[in-house]
């Protein structure tokens, strides 16, 4: 970023007192601009085409459009635009729907207010962000009786890293953001106990070696 460049970007969230502050969090930063603010999904797809921001800090519980659908608006219609979701809540699959959405990243109510304003920098940069407790939520599988296996989803990401596809490629593939793909890997590397895509491609090959043979084969 050029030291006159600013990072532009709308806020939405449906209470008044939330997208004020944050409104005076941001403006006090040199290199942030706030465009626009919304008070539904509405209201923030409409400042979206306005303003083609940079960022939108886009909260998931609003009406009578939600965040999930206005995010899916905006990753349909806008892809360059980053989504910053922001949420009090630990509702690992409201949170788990907006990441395969293309959500940018996360940050939580419950943390600083300077943590949210260094989540806007990061989501700009390209970066994921995602709290460790968010990580948790997303993480629990309690209906899967081997926690620790990937999910249909993962497998199926692995398949295409095997294949030597980028995270721009499977993204592309699998129509998702690079972020869904990266957060995806990450999950795989923590459950698996590897620490990179050549060591996960060998376990996805592995495995799939093992369901290909015939039972009673060596």
């Amino acid at each position: 970023m050029s030291t006159n460049e600013k990072v532009r970007i709308i806020l939405a969230d449906d209470h008044e007192l939330v997208l004020e502050g944050l409104r005076s969090l941001i403006e006090a930063e040199p290199d942030l601009e706030v465009l626009a603010t919304a008070k539904d999904g509405g209201q923030c797809l409409d400042a979206v085409r306005r303003h083609q921001p940079d960022v939108v800090v886009l909260d998931l519980e609003m009406g009578p459009m939600g965040g999930l659908q206005c995010l899916e608006s905006i990753r349909a219609g806008h892809p360059s635009v980053r989504v910053l979701v922001l949420t009090a809540y630990s509702d690992g699959e409201s949170m788990r729907a907006a990441l395969e959405g293309g959500a940018a990243g996360f940050a939580l109510k419950t943390e600083p207010p300077q943590q949210t304003v260094a989540s806007i920098r990061q989501v700009y940069r390209g970066q994921l962000v995602f709290p460790l407790a968010a990580r948790r939520w997303l993480l629990r599988t309690p209906a899967l009786a081997e926690p620790t296996h990937p999910t249909d989803r993962e497998m199926e990401i692995l398949a295409l890293v095997s294949e030597g596809l980028t995270n721009a490629q499977i993204g592309h593939r699998l129509r998702v953001s690079d972020n869904t793909v990266k957060f995806h890997l990450q999950n795989v590397y923590l459950k698996l106990g590897v620490r990179n895509r050549t060591e996960a491609a060998a376990y996805y090959l592995r495995t799939r070696g093992a369901a290909a043979r015939p039972r009673g084969v060596p």
